[in-house]
């Protein structure tokens, strides 16, 4: 008899490396493949059944990330910025599927900004997630819409404007379900991931995902210009350092002090046990004064189960579209002349 022990199984049989997708080339110790890691567990502890979801992503590291997880599930890697067309469209073609979108703060916050509020607006059934590192990291690290302008780049230099603060945009435009979370606090992402799986609507969650890469300015420790001044080897200056995943636990209502690889600190603050997230006003009110206090609130922030999705506010068919046949899609003259006939006016 062999002493390998036997992989645990959920309940459609499949092992966690069943929920994988091909290996990650993110620069080691990146924060993405921390939110990776979560959706694998949080797919695996839900029995997801990858034929039914669809992985989107527009254009940034983020949007790369996709590849690593859920290697069995449908996947499209769209336009920069226009991702949120596509889920939309994806949805509303066959609704059986369940769209996970992963964004980065610059394929959200900026090019994508337009496309990111009218989604927030249809609530469309889909799981939203932004990487947020403040940086657009493929282009080499300038500050994204979401930078603090209290966070200076490896270059020493400052935000000239103020960020923009993707939760509070969320509750303002009376999105149904907004969470934050940091990446290396898999303790509490993972949970927010499964109740975002099974909510009816548009469930957006931003995740801070520090970047090891472009914290590299001349204030830390670990850049290239300390090795130098302090006589270490001077290596290659193609070649990326490599660091630990920065993982973290704390409690409900607790703060926490968390140092990042360049040296620099977020402070996070855990919502409260007690913390009612049906409330908007709440929500709101308490997302600005941690903001107020320089502190990254997280957790569930605010949820509403009674919000109308996009299928019941749209009468969509019981049968998804990319199953009905032409007779059913193409509308006949009359029901078309009746159509016109309704934008005529007098």
């Amino acid at each position: 008899m062999s002493d390998t022990p036997t992989p645990t199984t959920n309940a459609l049989g499949l092992t966690k490396g069943d929920y994988k997708g091909g290996a990650s080339t993110m620069c080691k110790g990146c924060g993405h493949d921390r939110i990776s890691e979560a959706i694998i567990q949080a797919a695996y502890d839900l029995g997801l059944d990858a034929r039914n979801v669809i992985k989107m992503s527009g254009i940034g590291c983020s949007s790369k990330t996709p590849a690593y997880f859920i290697g069995r599930a449908f996947g499209l890697n769209s336009t920069h910025g226009r991702m949120p067309s596509f889920a939309t469209g994806a949805h509303v073609a066959n609704r059986s599927l369940v769209p996970l979108g992963v964004s980065g703060d610059g394929d959200t916050a900026s090019i994508g900004m337009g496309q990111f509020v009218h989604l927030l607006r249809r609530n469309a059934r889909m799981v939203y997630i932004v990487e947020n590192n403040g940086v657009y990291g493929l282009t080499k690290g300038q500050f994204s819409a979401t930078a603090d302008r209290s966070s200076p780049s490896k270059r020493g230099k400052y935000p000239t404007e103020e960020s923009i603060d993707l939760c509070g945009l969320a509750l303002e435009l009376g999105a149904g379900f907004v969470a934050r979370s940091f990446s290396g606090d898999k303790k509490q992402l993972v949970p927010i991931l499964k109740a975002a799986l099974s909510y009816d609507g548009l469930a957006f969650i931003d995740v801070i995902s520090p970047c090891v890469t472009f914290n590299n300015h001349e204030a830390s420790t670990k850049s290239y210009t300390w090795q130098k001044e302090h006589d270490v080897h001077f290596h290659d200056p193609t070649y990326i350092p490599t660091f630990e995943h920065i993982d973290v636990e704390y409690e409900e209502g607790e703060v926490r002090d968390v140092q990042l690889h360049d040296g620099s600190h977020l402070l996070l603050r855990k919502l409260e046990q007690d913390y009612d997230p049906t409330d908007p006003l709440v929500a709101s009110a308490t997302l600005q004064s941690t903001r107020a206090r320089g502190e990254i609130l997280t957790g569930m922030i605010h949820i509403d189960t009674d919000r109308t999705s996009l299928v019941d506010g749209q009468s969509l068919t019981a049968t998804p579209l990319s199953q009905l046949g032409e007779a059913e899609l193409r509308p006949s003259r009359e029901a078309l002349a009746k159509v016109v006939a309704g934008y005529r006016l007098g």
